[in-house]
């Protein structure tokens, strides 16, 4: 029978803390060992605009797929916060996720196990397999914005970008006067699917930005806005926040984004 995991609170930003659950060291070992069985199964069904603690994916691969997005001219900007999104995850719904890829009785008695031990609901912030899990549990959402990228293809060029890393989404829509019925049309369908799976958006943390009026939106620790030089040229920068050491210091090993574009949208060097 699994140990409940020992709780640590990591304080945040705004005097808040942010609840981890470290394992006990026999329980890691379990959890890595399910880990091992269950990541190669779920990976390939995993979308390519998933990037949180994936193997050979990086939060350097996330900002530059939402970098270049916005150099194609999607700076309609759909920045989501999803409250308490670890602690809140429905252990029937991800048992029965799991269920449809894996048909052992014991694998999923001894998951279940796992989750039960910290509570009745949530994955533990700490466990070993808990980002898989979590990955797992969005990847419907994943899916439904892929298939809106699909829907809405012109060629080569999609008018619809995504990034996730873990919990953290942000949705780059085309900046096209003509295309103004799709940030109504994604959000729906976002929220139409994260009801479904009983995620609460936060409210207070979640807004649309036009990055072509100015505005700004953070990613994975960066302050991401469209400034237009004396020559008319729209240039992106994307900086790291200050009040983020750990975004500050991984900014320094990022290599250049491509951040100036014609007034076409197209790169210019």
């Amino acid at each position: 029978m699994p140990l409940p995991a020992r709780r640590q609170e990591i304080p945040k930003e705004g005097g808040k803390v942010r609840v981890l659950s470290i394992t006990a060291i026999r329980d890691r070992v379990v959890q890595g060992a399910l880990k091992l069985i269950l990541e190669p199964i779920f990976e390939a069904d995993f979308q390519p605009g998933s990037f949180g603690y994936r193997p050979k994916r990086t939060a350097h691969e996330a900002v530059d797929r939402v970098a270049r997005a916005i150099v194609q001219e999607k700076t309609r900007i759909i920045d989501i916060d999803l409250r308490s999104y670890f602690d809140n995850v429905r252990h029937d719904r991800l048992l029965a996720k799991v269920a449809r890829r894996v048909d052992d009785a014991d694998v999923l008695h001894l998951l279940k196990l796992m989750l039960k031990a910290n509570g009745q609901r949530g994955v533990p912030q700490g466990g070993v397999i808990s980002p898989l899990l979590s990955n797992l549990y969005l990847n419907e959402v994943d899916r439904m914005l892929e298939r809106a990228k699909e829907t809405t293809r012109y060629g080569k060029y999609t008018y619809i970008e995504y990034a996730r890393f873990a919990d953290d989404l942000v949705i780059l829509i085309d900046a096209y006067q003509r295309h103004d019925w799709l940030m109504a049309a994604v959000e729906k369908r976002l929220r139409e699917e994260l009801a479904e799976l009983q995620v609460e958006i936060n409210e207070e943390k979640s807004r649309n930005v036009d990055l072509g009026r100015g505005e700004s939106f953070g990613f994975l620790g960066f302050d991401f806005r469209r400034m237009r030089s004396r020559r008319g040229v729209c240039q992106l920068h994307a900086k790291a926040q200050e009040t983020n050491c750990l975004a500050a210091e991984a900014q320094r090993r990022v290599p250049p984004l491509p951040i100036a574009t014609s007034g076409s949208g197209r790169e210019v060097d």
